[in-house]
């Protein structure tokens, strides 16, 4: 039986226009997906759109348009991020979608049933454009207003409300994150929420009465759910809830600005409804721009479809995964972008391929050359490729995208270092069938490396097994070693990573 896989980005909050921030999250997601799928499994990859709350009705009347038109365009933005990224998301889901609302209701149904929501009188300072409330005591005062701690203002407010007895799952969250260590990740931010828990858990508000743009609450038109009830549950609705799960449990990437939400509230929510709790909630950090947050005034915004247009798709994807350890905050510089352009693609591996391909097409007809007997020096770096790809997948599985590409770039500089060694240029003078057989070597730890960076650079990787004269080949095609067909015809080598002008760029 197939083995299933499900990943989710969060459904962005569509106030504004995608950033990198969000192309970050996604890529990441496609990168995992990508290779899952390569490995044989049956995968779910997951993205959207959360429409509802006040502060999006704030914005579509600051815009003079109705909520739903607004979202509808906001929305057109985000699913565009799809072709800007090259995503093989299978899904794009929206909270305005009939099928979500289904969903939404069907799961206040059952919390209700099972005697985990009840109605009250709710008063304290909520935060439009974070869609929460705050303790006064995580307030800071700025110019006379009240500021919550993301540093935007909040306001008090006071209405009927239902509430969901979160207090009462206190012990059976604590439980989960000793049961599964790696249930929160980083371990930086699962301290953290440990921390929250044991401190005392207050039951929340989950629906509003003051404003009308969200979903109806079963049996009682007044109220509308609160966002954070109605967006959580997109990741069952895409998966066919309240009917029949498929994927089920997924791995939820997020900002760590609302891991609260996804490792507190929805798992007590799914415990609350008797379904099974996520695999896995890896929270990841933030880009700034040239060492400065990213703002508007600041002018250093960076633009996903102005800088793929600038410098490639596949290259801006290489360099957010490379760059900083997935869970850490980063800095999207420009200089060191075209640094790890130049130096790792175009160099390392680009050059590589270019040099031992080139060689083949001049002087063994352009075909793949016949392997001969196999030296202490051919077999290490056949088993150094062979590592790779075991590393590789356990460091995908656990989100270390950095260090699945510090294993296979570990294959790529050995593989320089080989020729370099064995210098095939003047064994073609010598022994023309030895040269062979060590273009042929390195052409075998090529497939591996091809295979491993596909689903970091979908459209590179293809041409890299291309110019094998291979196509299609997975993760599970790799079990073994020599793998390339002699005499293949191969196609004239191209080169795959242009190197950046500094100057020009600059």
């Amino acid at each position: 039986m197939t083995q299933k896989a499900y990943i989710t980005t969060p459904i962005y909050y569509p106030s504004g226009a995608p950033h990198v921030g969000s192309a970050y999250t996604s890529t990441a997601a496609d990168v995992w997906a990508r290779f899952k799928r390569s490995d044989g499994f049956d995968t779910k990859f997951l993205t959207g759109t959360d429409e509802h709350g006040l502060k999006l009705q704030r914005k579509a009347e600051e815009a003079g348009l109705t909520p739903q038109d607004y979202v509808d365009d906001m929305s057109t933005q985000f699913r565009a991020l799809t072709d800007i990224m090259n995503l093989s998301n299978d899904d794009f889901i929206r909270t305005t979608e009939p099928r979500h609302h289904k969903a939404a209701q069907a799961i206040w149904q059952k919390l209700a049933q099972n005697g985990y929501i009840y109605k009250d009188t709710y008063s304290g300072w909520y935060c439009v454009s974070d869609e929460a409330y705050y303790d006064e005591s995580e307030l800071t005062e700025q110019d006379g207003k009240k500021i919550a701690p993301s540093g935007h203002p909040v306001e008090w407010m006071e209405e009927e409300s239902y509430f969901f007895k979160l207090s009462a799952f206190e012990d059976k969250l604590l439980a989960l994150y000793e049961e599964q260590p790696d249930f929160i990740q980083p371990n930086s931010r699962r301290n953290e929420v440990i921390s929250f828990v044991k401190s005392g858990l207050a039951d929340i508000s989950i629906s509003r009465t003051t404003f009308d743009w969200g979903i109806p609450v079963p049996n009682d038109d007044k109220h509308v759910m609160y966002v954070w009830i109605d967006a959580l549950t997109n990741y069952l609705t895409a998966d066919g809830y309240p009917n029949e799960l498929n994927y089920w449990p997924a791995v939820h990437l997020v900002g760590k600005d609302i891991l609260r939400f996804h490792a507190i509230y929805w798992p007590a929510m799914l415990m609350g409804a008797d379904i099974d709790t996520p695999r896995k909630v890896f929270a990841h950090g933030w880009w700034t721009s040239e060492g400065k947050k990213m703002s508007k005034s600041f002018g250093n915004v960076v633009d996903p479809k102005e800088i793929t247009e600038e410098f490639g798709i596949d290259a801006v994807r290489y360099f957010m995964l490379r760059e900083v350890p997935f869970g850490n905050d980063g800095d999207f510089s420009r200089e060191r972008m075209i640094n790890r352009i130049n130096t790792e693609l175009a160099n390392d591996l680009g050059n590589l391929f270019q040099r031992v391909l080139s060689m083949v097409q001049k002087n063994c007809d352009g075909k793949t050359p016949a392997l001969g007997t196999l030296s202490n020096e051919d077999k290490a770096l056949l088993e150094l490729a062979q590592k790779a790809l075991d590393a590789t997948q356990q460091e995908i599985e656990a989100l270390a995208f950095h260090k699945a590409l510090d294993a296979i770039w570990e294959v790529i500089d050995a593989g320089n270092k080989y020729m370099d060694a064995v210098r095939p240029w003047e064994l073609k003078k010598t022994n023309p069938a030895q040269m062979a057989h060590v273009l042929r070597v390195l052409m075998e730890s090529f497939q591996i490396i091809a295979v491993l960076v596909t689903p970091f650079m979908p459209e590179s990787g293809e041409k890299l097994l291309s110019q094998l004269g291979i196509s299609g080949t997975c993760i599970s095609d790799l079990s073994a070693l020599p793998n390339l067909k002699e005499g293949t015809e191969l196609p004239v080598p191209q080169g795959i990573f242009p190197r950046i002008d500094v100057e020009k760029a600059a």
